[in-house]
């Protein structure tokens, strides 16, 4: 059996290849990107490594011939990347892929504010609809990407958000690679949807008293709505692009969208995932 991983250059992909090797032939792992050079090293462990652009059909249909299973790893043209997405379905199916995982968001449903929905929602009402076996890994916010917050809560002394009173559980990529690698390798989680969580959801009081405990002085919750969090951020050097972005998910996350624990991790991989204070006290009081 032939397993295969998209965007395999990314820190994602690299984390899922690293988890699929330590149980798999290298000879029967295929990785597709469009920098192949950056997996030069894999190429030495006798891993196959073949380029494909997804705004290219035919860089697809090629690179994934003799693939059996494929993780489609999200691209990150967010707003642009469903076409991309639908192409890369059409290679594989060409190519005679028989299981696709994507990795999609939790609740990709009308009502999720996060700006990532749609493209999400699309990829996965194709996939259902293309005749192949597939799985959705709905990952949670990868915790790493908190950091910044609660440094910038360490050194201010004030939690700024637009969640509200609502709560999310962080996951880190390691934990979602390590899925990934387990779906792919296992079986028997086929035409099924899997969200992968921390094992907690944590709220913006549960972020303050991290930052307090590592300042070692009160930090407190300054709650704000959209157009000022959006505001903020651009203000502190973000792009618009990426301010709306951030702030979407504080309003998913103040939706309730992003709250749901779940025990993939756990099941699939046999340890309890990392938590979200464990991310944050290795990083910050190392």
């Amino acid at each position: 059996m032939m397993i295969a991983i998209t965007g395999a250059s990314g820190p994602l992909g690299r984390a899922t290849a690293e988890a699929v090797l330590r149980t798999v032939d290298p000879r029967e792992v295929m990785l597709t990107t469009r920098r192949s050079a950056a997996l030069t090293d894999f190429v030495r462990r006798g891993v196959h490594v073949r380029p494909a652009d997804f705004d290219d059909v035919r860089t697809v249909t090629e690179s994934l011939t003799g693939v059996d299973r494929l993780l489609l790893i999200s691209t990150d043209k967010v707003g642009a990347r469903l076409e991309q997405h639908r192409a890369a379905i059409a290679g594989a199916t060409e190519a005679g892929v028989s299981h696709i995982v994507y990795t999609s968001v939790p609740e990709p449903v009308p009502g999720n504010p996060a700006l990532v929905v749609a493209d999400h929602a699309g990829t996965e009402r194709t996939l259902r609809a293309s005749g192949l076996r597939w799985t959705m890994l709905r990952n949670h916010l990868y915790a790493h990407l908190q950091l910044s917050a609660i440094q910038q809560a360490i050194a201010s002394g004030q939690l700024v958000t637009n969640s509200g009173t609502g709560a999310a559980a962080y996951v880190t990529r390691e934990d979602c690679a390590a899925v990934a690698a387990a779906v792919l390798t296992q079986g028997g989680h086929e035409d099924r949807v899997l969200d992968v969580s921390g094992p907690e959801a944590v709220d913006a009081k549960g972020l303050a008293t991290l930052a307090r405990e590592i300042a070692g002085r009160d930090v407190e919750v300054v709650a704000v709505d959209d157009h000022t969090f959006t505001e903020g951020l651009r203000a502190a050097g973000l792009p618009e692009s990426a301010a709306r972005l951030v702030t979407s998910f504080g309003a998913a996350t103040r939706g309730g969208f992003l709250e749901k624990v779940s025990s993939t991790v756990a099941d699939l991989t046999g340890r309890r995932p990392t938590s979200f204070a464990e991310v944050v006290r290795a990083a910050l009081t190392s």
